[in-house]
């Protein structure tokens, strides 16, 4: 019987050696790139609605957190009343308004500055509103964030 109750305490402390083991990690270089972000490395990412092609720019392109950056808004026709909002596409990190001036005509530009998350893979969501032929519309755009060597996407 005491044979039996060592053994059961051996199994009993294995088991957490087993469930204490070094995680696996996948190496960010095996990831797929996700071609629904945008690519700001590349240029503007845009977005089109009926004859409306709307481009969004954030500088610098890799996005750091926790950094001063300027987002910029262009379009290829006049649209007015534009708004814009940030907020993490995958959880909750608090909704970030963005003031937009006009620079020139159908170009516009503001400061941002957004936080940083735990996670390795932070990706935000810019939500554009404006009117346009008299009618609201509401654009969405994601990008990943600390986006150091565009490699990091999924």
């Amino acid at each position: 019987m005491h044979k039996l109750v060592q053994i059961i305490i051996l199994n009993f402390l294995l088991m957490f050696l087993v469930a204490c083991d070094n995680p696996q990690t996948q190496e960010h270089a095996n990831l797929a790139i996700d071609k629904t972000l945008c690519q700001f490395s590349v240029g503007e990412c845009y977005k089109k609605v009926a004859d409306l092609q709307v481009g969004l720019l954030i500088d610098p392109v890799n996005t750091p957190s926790e950094k001063p950056l300027i987002v910029t808004l262009s379009s290829n026709q006049a649209i007015t009343n534009i708004s814009i909002r940030i907020e993490g596409r995958d959880m909750f990190m608090g909704i970030i308004p963005v003031s937009l001036s006009a620079i020139k005509d159908n170009v516009y530009q503001g400061p941002l500055i957004f936080g940083s998350c735990s996670s390795d893979y932070m990706v935000w969501r810019v939500f554009v509103s404006f009117d346009y032929q008299q009618q609201p519309r509401t654009l969405m755009y994601d990008f990943l964030a600390d986006n150091d060597n565009n490699e990091r996407y999924r």
